[in-house]
């Protein structure tokens, strides 16, 4: 893999020193300036602020406002310190120490800023093309390159013992946080006692911040040291403290875990460790793109529907080359912006990345970007760029106009899964369009 990387570098446009100088260590690739990795600038991370609870730790949550809008902005300090002093006694009865409690929550102080960030999340959300245009831009494809070869030989290693390619974990790497230059200076403890005291995700946090405990218990990290993204994440991939207690490795042999330093070894490490135990299949891909023919059923794309690849060519569907895609298990065909986009043929590699992140774009950014990372060419099909995403509350609309029209969404909640989709394509259907069901506006505009 390497040697192919140095074969193409003069085609990518790296200046033969940078690549001197990050081919020469991996403990000092991201302390760089932005524009030592390749000739553009680095671009800021694309992790979502957090991802939903998966466990549970400990008994059940402390006591906290009762309203999501009650926080300690209207209840004082004096709140936030009773729960602190209440969270101390219940993480003491969890086996944490007295001298990493006091060390975690000196001078502790609820964090305003972090709630605002929480609150005030945007409705609105991108489109895949939008969103693929910054997570597999040219700047990040090159410094995703560079990236690769300053750290080729652990990365070697790392592929070898654990079966994901290295080119997935430095594309995870660059979609988190733009390969170790944004990983976050926010105080962890103090962000996430401050999220389980508020109270409208509390469970969830309370058992991060216990999990974070156990790790400046376990000595990995000093406290002050552990520092991540306002919402618990920590690292060059930004693991949740739960998931650093059950995946993260020390590939270096220094005695630590250590996911925040300059060297991001076991970090990278950790990372396919994770994967590896989420059901990593070697030798398989995420997704290949492919050529839908014409009639294509669109009853048959979505999750649900898996053939092998000859199934799938039996009925018209081929890789870009006009052939049959190989043989690499069952797959479905996924149409992430409906009949007029790009469409893909996804394993079960594609379901293993989403269980770092579950939002299709954000699996497809990063199967993308490792792809393009090794030298494959940008999707072939064209998106349909004078489309635009829908608010949440045009998405609610569309659900309530679908049901009012008789198509059954099963719900109103913004959310378009499965059932909202089947709603969609019956509504296609019966009004003679193409049955895709993708949520677009021109669909809302006409339902209206």
């Amino acid at each position: 893999m390497g040697s192919i990387l140095r074969q193409c570098i003069g085609a990518w446009g790296l200046r033969a020193s940078t690549i001197a100088v990050l081919a020469g260590s991996t403990a000092g690739l991201a302390s760089l300036p932005p524009m030592a990795i390749g000739a553009t600038a680095v671009e800021s991370s694309l992790r979502p602020a957090a991802r939903p609870a998966t466990t549970a730790m400990g008994d059940a949550p402390l006591p906290r406002p009762e309203s999501a809008r009650v926080t300690a902005a209207a209840t004082g300090d004096a709140g936030f310190d009773r729960w602190i002093a209440e969270f101390k006694r219940k993480a003491r009865r969890q086996g944490i120490s007295v001298q990493v409690l006091e060390a975690a929550f000196a001078g502790m102080r609820y964090d305003r800023e972090v709630i605002r960030l929480d609150r005030n999340q945007s409705e609105f959300t991108k489109t895949i093309w939008d969103y693929l245009d910054s997570a597999v831009s040219a700047s990040r494809v090159s410094n995703g390159r560079a990236a690769y070869l300053a750290n080729e030989a652990v990365l070697q290693q790392i592929e070898r013992r654990y079966g994901v390619p290295a080119s997935i974990v430095v594309a995870v790497w660059g979609m988190e946080t733009s390969f170790g230059s944004y990983r976050g200076s926010n105080d962890v403890i103090r962000s996430l006692a401050t999220l389980a005291y508020d109270g409208r995700r509390g469970a969830f946090f309370e058992a991060q911040l216990l999990a974070a405990l156990e790790i400046l218990d376990d000595g990995d990290v000093s406290p002050r040291a552990m520092r991540g993204s306002w919402a618990g994440a920590m690292g060059h991939t930004q693991f949740m403290p739960d998931s650093y207690l059950r995946y993260a490795v020390d590939f270096t042999g220094d005695g630590r875990r250590n996911i925040w330093g300059e060297d991001p070894t076991d970090a990278l490490a950790s990372t396919a460790n994770y994967l590896a135990k989420k059901g990593w299949v070697t030798g398989q891909p995420w997704g290949v793109e492919v050529w839908l023919p014409d009639g294509f059923d669109f009853a048959l794309s979505g999750r649900k529907t898996t053939k092998t690849p000859r199934q799938w060519a039996r009925l018209g569907v081929v890789g870009i080359d006009g052939r049959e895609v190989p043989n690499h298990g069952r797959g479905s065909i996924l149409l992430p912006a409906g009949a007029q986009g790009v469409a893909l043929m996804v394993f079960k590699n594609f379901e293993v990345i989403e269980r770092y992140n579950p939002a299709d774009a954000y699996v497809i950014g990063v199967g993308h970007l490792a792809d393009r990372i090794v030298g494959r060419p940008a999707f072939a099909a064209n998106w349909p760029r004078g489309d635009r995403a829908l608010a949440s509350s045009e998405r609610r609309e569309l659900q309530e106009r679908l049901t009012r029209a008789g198509f059954d969404t099963k719900g109103v909640d913004g959310m378009i899964g499965p059932n909202t989709v089947s709603a969609i394509r019956a509504y296609q259907k019966r009004t003679g369009l193409v049955p895709d069901g993708y949520a677009s506006l021109d669909l809302l505009t006409r339902l209206r």
